[in-house]
């Protein structure tokens, strides 16, 4: 078992905002998962903190309209943003979705890193780009995570990654990238590996585990 997945696996919602002031006290640690409406957020949230439930993954892309927070364990938190793409809303209400997400990522000094999830069938995406430009004016640390691998084969999958992460290899933030696969939780260890890092979990030694 991987040290931080029993940390993990007591993450609890928290709370959810629809506006900036609404969100808990901007202090510890905080990991947000970004990506268009058919990413698989939420059963990314799902698979990594092993519970079936705790982000609501819905079959009509585009029903997260707020920012969702889960505290992972105090002072350290997962948030799932607003997706984008497909959602069908006014654009008055798309614009302040948008609005929202733009202050968050500005102004939330707790955030230390960003998960940005694509469809490993179609990475790259305006919305993706939107993020990855983001991350390299602010030199936010960013992990991709390229989701539905399980629709590829292994040879294919492990390409796309290689490709994705050659064309960002000038980009100036930290940034890394692998296949993950929410129904097989193929590539978990690695994404779980980036959460203990980015949130400074308080892992048990080798001393501890045996």
């Amino acid at each position: 078992m991987h040290p931080a997945e029993p940390l993990l696996r007591q993450t609890r919602f928290l709370t959810s905002a629809q506006r900036l002031e609404q969100c808990p006290p901007d202090e510890g640690f905080e990991v947000a998962f970004a990506g268009r409406s058919n990413a698989g957020k939420s059963s990314a949230i799902n698979r990594l903190t092993g519970q079936k439930s705790l982000a609501r993954a819905s079959k009509t892309p585009g029903r997260t309209q707020l920012l969702n927070f889960f505290e992972v364990a105090e002072g350290r938190r997962l948030v799932d943003l607003p997706g984008y793409g497909y959602a069908k809303v006014d654009r008055t209400t798309r614009l302040q979705w948008q609005k929202e997400l733009d202050g968050y990522l500005a102004a939330r000094q707790c955030l230390c890193g960003l998960i940005l999830l694509m469809d490993i069938r179609h990475p790259l995406k305006d919305f993706d780009r939107m993020l990855l430009e983001w991350s390299a004016e602010s030199r936010m640390p960013l992990h991709l995570l390229l989701t539905k691998a399980d629709k590829l084969s292994f040879g294919a999958a492990k390409n796309t990654v290689l490709k994705v992460a050659d064309s960002l290899r000038n980009h100036p933030a930290p940034l890394t990238a692998q296949a993950f696969s929410a129904t097989t939780g193929a590539g978990a260890d690695a994404a779980w590996d980036v959460l203990a890092q980015w949130l400074e979990l308080p892992l048990p030694t080798a001393t501890e585990g045996s």
